[in-house]
């Protein structure tokens, strides 16, 4: 779990992206106008800030003045290439322009999380443990053997956990767009994942969609 600054002034942007990190584990501070999140970053650290560029009262480039090196991905707006280098050229992490797929932030924050070495390094869901670091998978403290497909989906469902994802996204996630074959390899893979580890209830189907894989925050 990381602790993330939400810095967005639109209230229904604000609150998408902080109902899908908490989904996912992570616990967020939002802040609506450049003046706030200064206070909020004088007071306490955070793992990765998400920072908009127009704000109001100070505007995000003046902001990240502020963020004491944590990473910090801006979203805005703007798309011409000079505001871009603007920022990445000012040090932060990545540049997600408006309007975006919550499925595209999501991994860009796990993305700059590892890459600042906060994420994760475990997960534990009933008798099952994952070490990532390791990519070892253990049941009631015994390895599994998965085969690197089974692993990378294991890995995706984690990551996104307690989101709904489709036959079709788990396919370009872990078999990549060049994948010549059908959804049935999702359905077969998930199968397996379930009897391996004990996960019958926990991976659940999701009706004319794909699956989601439920785990307390």
């Amino acid at each position: 779990m990381a602790e993330i600054l939400i810095v967005e002034d639109e209230f229904s942007i604000s609150e998408l992206i902080h109902r899908n990190l908490k989904l996912t584990g992570h616990n967020c501070v939002q802040a609506f106008d450049g003046y706030e999140a200064v206070e909020i970053l004088k007071r306490r650290t955070f793992d990765l800030i998400l920072l908009d560029i127009m704000l109001p009262g100070i505007d995000g480039y003046q902001v990240f003045h502020y963020t004491g090196g944590a990473p910090t991905i801006f979203l805005t707006a703007k798309s011409e290439l000079s505001d871009k280098l603007k920022g990445l050229t000012m040090g932060a992490d990545d540049y997600i322009t408006k309007p975006f797929q919550m499925l595209e932030l999501a991994a860009r924050v796990e993305t700059a999380l590892r890459r600042a070495r906060k994420t994760e390094h475990g997960f534990a869901l009933g008798d099952m443990r994952v070490n990532f670091e390791s990519c070892q998978v253990f049941v009631k403290d015994e390895p599994v053997d998965l085969t690197p497909k089974e692993y990378k989906l294991l890995e995706t469902l984690i990551r996104n956990r307690n989101i709904a994802l489709s036959r079709e996204r788990l396919l370009d996630l872990v078999w990549g767009y060049d994948f010549e074959g059908g959804t049935r390899t999702v359905d077969v893979h998930i199968q397996r994942l379930r009897q391996k580890l004990c996960l019958e209830r926990q991976i659940k189907t999701v009706y004319k969609l794909g699956y989601r894989l439920e785990a307390a925050l």
